[in-house]
């Protein structure tokens, strides 16, 4: 058992080892999860909520100095070692794990938005709420000599409620090549009073300004719009 998982939890290791469920330590799930650590500051015990609900618990880790965040969201692959482990839906082997930016909603700067917070073009390529954010995969031009800005900004000047604005500064960095990003904003200030509403985000994208509608309820921490897809941990270019 010692050698199966390396932890003297002999319980745990039996179920974990077993293939009575059907697991195995070759399987590997690829999610977006959110981090949760009980807002402990410097504690290294944390556990994971998936945008559908599940809960995962980490009792085995090949990335032991990953610094966990309360509300990060991250890309974490992992090993399923069993069902409904003290109270979580599953037991966890991670296998690696990978911080997305995660930001708050930015302050509307009024007539220095532009200049703070960019105008440069993107592609959406992806939009989605899950777990009480507003998630986004992109594209748009780098040179590597910046790391370029993201943020989303409620625009206080426009009537339709629920405006916000995906913005993108490049810093003037050199148009080299297309990459991918990826950046999750916390809808926490975003209020619904239980009811179901539709968020707009206008984006300046590589055709012109585009509007995206989006569904939300923050009362609901499950998945509201369509399931995205499962990511890999390569090809997205930091940005802050």
């Amino acid at each position: 058992m010692m050698l199966c998982l390396g932890i003297a939890l002999t319980i745990f290791v039996f179920n974990a080892c077993s293939n009575e469920k059907g697991y195995s330590l070759d399987d590997a799930w690829y999610s977006i999860a959110t981090v949760r650590t009980n807002g402990n500051s410097g504690s290294s015990s944390y556990w994971l909520t998936l945008d559908s609900g599940t809960s995962l618990w980490p009792v085995a880790t090949n990335v032991p100095l990953y610094n966990p965040k309360d509300k990060q969201r991250a890309i974490v692959i992992y090993s399923i070692l069993s069902d409904e482990f003290s109270g979580y839906d599953h037991a966890i082997k991670i296998l690696d794990i990978k911080s997305i930016l995660t930001k708050p909603i930015a302050e509307d700067l009024g007539e220095e938005n532009d200049e703070i917070y960019g105008t440069d073009p993107v592609g959406i390529s992806e939009m989605w709420i899950g777990d009480g954010f507003l998630n986004i995969t992109f594209e748009f031009n780098y040179g590597g000599d910046k790391v370029h800005f993201i943020n989303l900004i409620k625009n206080a000047s426009i009537r339709t409620p629920n405006y916000f604005e995906f913005r993108h500064n490049a810093y003037n960095d050199r148009e080299h090549s297309r990459r991918k990003g990826i950046v999750a904003f916390d809808l926490s200030t975003v209020d619904t009073q239980g009811e179901e509403v539709e968020l707009t985000i206008w984006v300046n994208t590589f055709d012109g300004p585009k509007e995206h509608k989006i569904k939300y309820n923050s009362s609901k921490k499950m998945l509201l719009s369509a399931q995205h897809k499962n990511f890999s941990m390569d090809n997205f270019t930091e940005t802050k």
